[in-house]
């Protein structure tokens, strides 16, 4: 089979691939969600002030806050699947007994404004998205096919874009033209939803400098918990295992030597201490080879794709592998992709023998997808192995998403952010 030049993959696959299809279903989307939003909130703003001398309507006003609060949640967690966009859930105020105080914080409440001033900044970004797209969609399909449409009715005008050449020749540069948009779409709007992750991350994320240093100290104690977790494995495996088979082979070596410096030494023991020792010597190299493969796996040496494709041989089942991750992440983040999936893998192995998928994805994050046809009901629970996986995340400010309904499927999706 003849290989597609990594060119041409670069710029005409760029269609094919998942992540176009994400960022242009948040396009068009984004019109019709991000308006009714906002219509909903202005209206329930604006009867929540014409009655507020009235007790119902200051309730109205805090109810108004607290659905566009909701609001920014769905937005959020809808850039996370369609954009890759991971930002955390902004940290509530604590409430104050008392009606006044407790209307106060909702009515003053920054993380409701800032949805607030995302909805309103929302609309008219995803308006001129979704123009651009129609634009370079529509006129690119009627350029490419205006060869046609010359040949057939003699070399009219077309209707509505105004293209017209004076001989069919000159029809096909307009053509060529009508491809370069067609193929440049996927780069145009991921450059326009450039804008929406940057509104994302600044209006409906953690925003304040000790919102942002609580989750540092929280994340910094996590890793050094981690840490010391396992030095006491790597210690506790070292004297359990390794250890004892070298104290054993040093034994064994040391009756042999005691033997030979006999008058008379038994050959037949000899070969026998020494057939032992050697056994203890291979027990102790394999001991030290499975420990250092859990600090690093060497397969990762030559990259992630490599990695996992020898992790899931070993797994025990089938598992279908799909990578894409471009350009090279550091190593760190390889190593912590890894053991991800692999922990993810074997949970799902526990519970699905078969129909278990492994993708892992790049873009502003590094994304680790797991999904299975198990029963569902996977949750995140205190001491529980997602609970591990989200504190392992959460030092290098990644996420865990979990989707398990009652009856399956379940997929969960690790994202470990790339850029600051």
């Amino acid at each position: 089979m003849k290989r597609v030049h990594p060119g041409v993959r670069l710029v005409v696959g760029e269609i094919g691939r998942r992540r176009f299809g994400a960022e242009l279903g948040w396009v068009l989307v984004g019109v019709p969600l991000a308006a009714v939003c906002l219509v909903l909130v202005v209206a329930g703003l604006a009867v929540g002030v014409v009655v507020s001398p009235l007790f119902v309507g200051l309730l109205l006003l805090s109810g108004v806050l607290g659905f566009v609060r909701a609001l920014g949640g769905v937005h959020r967690r809808l850039a996370g699947r369609l954009l890759g966009v991971k930002v955390g859930v902004p940290a509530s105020r604590p409430m104050e007994p008392g009606f006044g105080k407790w209307f106060k914080a909702r009515i003053g409440d920054p993380i409701a404004w800032r949805a607030v001033a995302y909805l309103v900044l929302r609309v008219p970004v995803a308006a001129g998205e979704l123009l651009v797209t129609a634009w370079m969609v529509v006129g690119g399909v009627a350029t490419v096919l205006y060869p046609f449409f010359w040949h057939t009715t003699g070399g009219r005008e077309m209707p509505m874009f105004g293209i017209r050449t004076d001989t069919w020749l000159l029809s096909f540069p307009l053509a060529l033209l009508g491809v370069g948009l067609l193929i440049a779409l996927p780069w145009v709007i991921r450059l326009m939803v450039g804008v929406d992750k940057l509104l994302v991350r600044g209006l409906l994320g953690p925003k304040t400098l000790s919102e942002r240093v609580r989750d540092l100290e929280v994340s910094r104690a996590a890793a050094v918990e981690d840490a010391d977790v396992k030095l006491r494995r790597i210690e506790r495996d070292l004297h359990d295992g390794a250890q004892a088979q070298l104290v054993a082979l040093a034994m064994k070596l040391g009756i042999a030597k005691d033997e030979l410096d006999g008058a008379s030494p038994d050959v037949a023991q000899l070969r026998q201490l020494v057939t032992t020792a050697h056994a203890n010597a291979k027990q102790a190299l394999i001991e030290l080879r499975d420990l250092a493969r859990g600090i690093h796996p060497p397969a990762l040496d030559a990259g992630l794709d490599v990695a996992l494709s020898t992790l899931v041989t070993t797994i025990g089942v089938d598992v279908e592998l799909d990578v894409d991750v471009g350009t090279r992440p550091p190593p760190s983040l390889e190593t912590i992709a890894y053991f991800t999936a692999a922990e993810l893998l074997t949970n799902a192995a526990k519970h699905a023998p078969d129909g278990i998928h492994l993708q892992v994805r790049a873009t502003d994050a590094l994304e680790v997808t797991v999904s299975d046809q198990g029963p569902g009901g996977a949750r995140i629970t205190p001491g529980g192995g997602l609970a591990g996986i989200v504190e392992r995340l959460r030092v290098v400010d990644g996420a865990l998403d979990v989707s398990s309904p009652p009856g399956g499927p379940t997929i969960v999706t690790a994202s470990i952010p790339l850029t600051g």
